[in-house]
């Protein structure tokens, strides 16, 4: 079967209406060699799945997992494209989109690059003034802090993809933010500073407000990756540092909140932690 240049994946759970505009995003694209594949997370709503197939695209149901990383896992596995594109279904594309990244890619000879966003939250453009920091090249210790790379924005060769085995597959949130220092801690990445990418929000149910705060999330993600000694050199020390920082302001939280049997917890693995070299 030939292959195609890119895989544009969209895991999908319900929000229908967002979901068709997130398609019509893609089906719109000044550059059409590509495929377009849905990832049904066990939708009770059917439309979705008569929408997809009404529109020619690849849709593969699964059974609920809520679980992001998953998700678009079991997309980049039936993939044909050299490249893969991930789409959010709430959020949508400039219909340039496919066509300038990848000719930034080829021309600059990025495994990874990511876009520049324009947040929207119910229909009202957010201001970015405060997001400060390094998009471009060695981004890897401004991405310890928080999640600076959308999914949404991003594009890559599938055989990266492939040599980091994909998102991890138990984390509910930040399962992007773990997959992102795996990769930057080896690789560049590339940013196209124009707003191909349209992130939204608004008043339908999204994971990262589920749980109020997610940065316990972050916490796993990297503490796995500290343990497992994933990290080399400077980059190990750098990251067990962050480590250090995000667990002391998350146990100051569960102090404030009077939650002692998760804060000793904590504390016994912080002074274990302190105390280990990198």
């Amino acid at each position: 079967m030939q292959t195609t240049i890119v895989s544009v994946i969209i895991p999908v759970f319900e929000r229908y209406e967002r979901f068709v505009e997130a398609i019509e995003s893609v089906l719109r694209q000044s550059f059409k060699d590509f495929e377009l594949i849905v990832i049904d997370d066990g939708s009770e709503d059917q439309r979705i799945e008569w929408f997809s197939l009404l529109n020619g695209i690849r849709y593969l149901k699964i059974e609920h997992s809520g679980k992001p990383g998953f998700v678009r896992n079991r997309g980049v596995e039936i993939a044909r494209g050299e490249y893969i594109a991930f789409l959010d279904s709430d959020d949508m594309w400039n219909f340039k989109k496919l066509e300038i990244q990848l000719s930034f890619m080829k021309k600059n000879s990025f495994k990874i690059s990511h876009t520049k966003e324009l947040w929207v939250k119910n229909g009202k453009i957010m201001s970015q003034k405060k997001q400060k920091h390094k998009r471009e090249g060695d981004i890897f210790k401004d991405a310890l802090k928080k999640c600076i790379v959308g999914p949404s924005t991003v594009m890559m060769r599938k055989s990266l993809f492939e040599e980091f085995g994909g998102f991890r597959e138990d984390l509910e949130i930040a399962e992007d933010y773990e997959l992102w220092l795996r990769i930057l801690s080896k690789y560049e990445i590339g940013y196209v500073n124009t707003p191909l990418t349209i992130k939204r929000a608004g008043n339908w149910p999204q994971l990262s407000e589920k749980y109020g705060q997610i940065e316990i999330f972050r916490i796993e993600g990297l503490k796995k990756l500290v343990e497992e000694k994933f990290f080399q050199g400077e980059k190990m020390k750098i990251a067990k540092k962050e480590l250090l920082r995000k667990i002391n302001i998350y146990m100051k939280g569960l102090k404030k909140r009077g939650k002692e049997e998760e804060y000793e917890k904590w504390g016994q693995y912080l002074n274990k932690l302190s105390s280990e070299h990198p």
